[in-house]
Formats: structure tokens, sequence, C-alpha cells
């Protein structure tokens, strides 16, 4: 079939030759993982006949994977090289932007208003770090890679936007901007030893971070994590929740719609950081085993068109795009049980808003157009 449609519509090249050569199994997992979403935000809604909630997720999910096919086909991995490092110097220069002349809602200063669109660099930058990295490591000399001098600009195109964007504060996404890049940096070929070095320092750098640098909800939130204060009422109380809902789950769960925590109203921020709590409480152990199941299989898949790719810069642009991935259901999934400090980190493509979907799917065109594009030899995209 393949064979047929690349004959009659200018051979594989062509836009109908492409599209059987697309990663569908890719685009599969994100579909189900948005289509959970799609039901438990009906779950949320219950009752409340006017909440659009569900509809919503599902049009900005159909419109971002159309985008993304629409991206993989005609931007080759080359155009993606060639905008790496404008994309991340224009993104560095949004985030000081944002020190300057950012829009501050909630006590924190994000957001940067330019005309009627308000836009979060910070966002940009997860992608954009991924790309970056990809770039150097693909021009270094064989060999350069692993060595330290080497490492040093690789480490100061990571540490600057993760301080610009701690200091807003966001210590979530400065989290996620620091592992993916840092995971590059190790799939690139980075030594152990330096690795257990830079782990050391900034294990000591915590603690001057907390007392110095951390602001006082941030402290308070690390010191009932750490069990240093008990403030069920206060910083305590969503995750306490969220322990009682998943403790109460069992195998099965109570059933769609029938969870007392969350359509009671006692489980705070349901619909965004912590959804995975309410699919557990909901769904039980069998649910929650589920949604990770089909995140594992779109990482492997991710992870597969790495290895496939033909390129340095491919591989670990691929790869990067599925550290992001691992990162964010990582500290989602740790945050709401309670193992690691309360940060702010959504479940990509389930929680409500479209910040985080925008991201992953961008990340995502970036995966399907490098394993689309891998046996090209110098094929012409739109921007090359």
């Amino acid at each position: 079939m393949t064979v047929s449609l690349s004959s009659a519509h200018g051979g594989r090249s062509g836009v109908l030759g492409k599209m059987p050569r697309l990663n569908w199994w890719i685009i599969t997992a994100l579909t189900v993982l948005a289509m959970i979403g799609v039901a438990m935000h009906a779950s949320v809604s219950a009752g409340d006949a006017t909440a659009l909630k569900p509809l919503t997720h599902g049009l900005r999910f159909a419109a971002l994977l159309c985008i993304a096919i629409g991206v993989a086909l005609f931007v080759p991995p080359r155009t993606w090289y060639l905008i790496a490092y404008p994309l991340y110097a224009t993104t560095m220069l949004l985030l000081i932007g944002v020190e300057l002349v950012g829009e501050t809602r909630m006590g924190a200063t994000r957001w940067l208003s330019i005309g009627p669109m308000s836009l979060q660099p910070s966002e940009i930058m997860k992608i954009a770090i991924v790309l970056a990295l990809a770039r150097y490591y693909e021009d270094l000399r064989p060999g350069r890679a692993p060595t330290l001098l080497w490492s040093v600009p690789a480490l100061l195109l990571v540490g600057a936007p993760v301080a610009l964007v701690m200091h807003q504060p966001d210590l979530g996404t400065a989290t996620l901007i620091a592992m993916a890049g840092l995971a590059v940096m190790f799939l690139a070929g980075l030594r152990w030893r330096y690795i257990i070095v830079a782990m050391s320092v900034a294990a000591a750098s915590a603690v001057g971070a907390y007392y110095f640098a951390l602001h006082d909800y941030q402290r308070a939130r690390i010191n009932v994590f750490l069990g240093l204060a008990d403030d069920p009422l206060g910083e305590g109380y969503h995750v306490l929740q969220s322990k009682i809902a998943i403790g109460s789950a069992g195998l099965t769960g109570a059933g769609w719609r029938e969870g007392s925590q969350s359509q009671g109203d006692f489980l705070p921020e349901k619909d965004t950081d912590f959804i995975f709590t309410m699919i557990v409480e909901e769904f039980g152990f069998v649910g929650g085993f589920g949604v990770i199941a089909v995140f594992a299989f779109l990482l492997w898949k991710a992870v597969e068109v790495a290895t496939r790719a033909r390129t340095s810069f491919g591989a670990l642009a691929a790869a990067g795009v599925a550290a992001t991935l691992a990162c964010y259901v990582l500290i989602n999934t740790a945050m709401v049980t309670g193992l690691v400090p309360v940060v702010g980190i959504p479940l990509p493509l389930i929680s409500y808003g479209g910040t985080a979907m925008v991201t992953i799917m961008a990340g995502f065109a970036i995966v399907l157009s490098i394993d689309l594009h891998r046996d090209q030899t110098g094929g012409r995209g739109i921007l090359w």
C-alpha cells in the first residue's frame, strides 16, 4: 500500500507518501493519554451541565495534534538543527524580559505580555534547551563530549535559564529544564565521575538555596515533606488529601465519578496537578498502573526513534524530549504520593491547561519529524 501511494502521488516525498510512514504508535499513545484526560475532566465536571473543560481539553489536543503532524510532514530535522541556537537565544532574551517587565500573577513573575498575547518563556525553554544541547554535541569533534572542559559550555547553557526561572520563582519548571539538560549531557557521553561531582556540588548548594534562595512557601513545603513541620490545614493539606484518596482506592477504585475525596471537593487541584490522584481514587491500582503503562510505552517509542536516528543531533533531540516527558511524569506521580515536595508540575496531556500540552506536543512534533525524515539525504522543507 505504501508503494502504490508513493508512486501515484509523487513518490515517498509526497504528503500521501509520508503519511503511512509517520510513527502512528506515538500518535496513538498521545491520543489515548489525551482521551483519558477528557474522561477525567468529565468526572471533575460531574453535575455541572455548563462545564466545557472536557470539550476544551479534547479540542485543544486535536488542534495541537494536527499541527504536530503537519510539522512532522513538512519540517525536516535539519531545520530544527538550524534554529536550535536562535530559538535558545530568543528564549533567553524573553526570560530576561520577564525579569525586567514581566507580568506578576499569584505572587510569581512568569509571564510576558506581547500585545494581546501572554507568553510564558520558561515553557519554550523546555524544548529550546534540548535542541541547543543536541546541536552543541552534534558540532563537537569526536572524543570531546565526555571531557570536563567541553562540558562547561553545556553547563552554562543549562544553568543560565535555570537561574532565571528559579528567580521567577518557578522551582518545578527550573527542575524540569535542569533534568532534561543534564539527561542530554549524560546521553552525549559525560563521564560518571563528573556527574557524581556535579551531584555532590548540587546537594551542598541545596542547603544554601534553602536558606537564601527559596521563598517562604517553598521552604514550608520542604519542611512538611521532610517532617520538620506538621501543617495538615496549610502546606501539607494537598498531599494529605491525596494520600487519603490513593490509600482508599484499592485494586479497582470507587468508580468513575464516585471518588469521595475528589467529588466531595476535598482534593485540591484535582483537574491539574493532582489529577493522577483522582485517576487512582476512581480506578484504583489498575487505573493508575494503566496510565503509567501508556506513558512508559510512549517513552519506549520515543527512545526507539532516538536509537534509529542517523545523526547525533536527531538522537539527542529525540532522547531529550523523552527525558522531558519522563521528568514530568516522575515528578508529578512522586509529588502526589508524597515522595517529593509539591512543586506544581502537571501530568502531561491529562491535566487541564494548555501550557504543558503545547510543550509536550511541540516536543513530539520534533520526534515525529526525526523519525519520518531519518533517511533524508537532502530534501527541502518549509524553512530549509
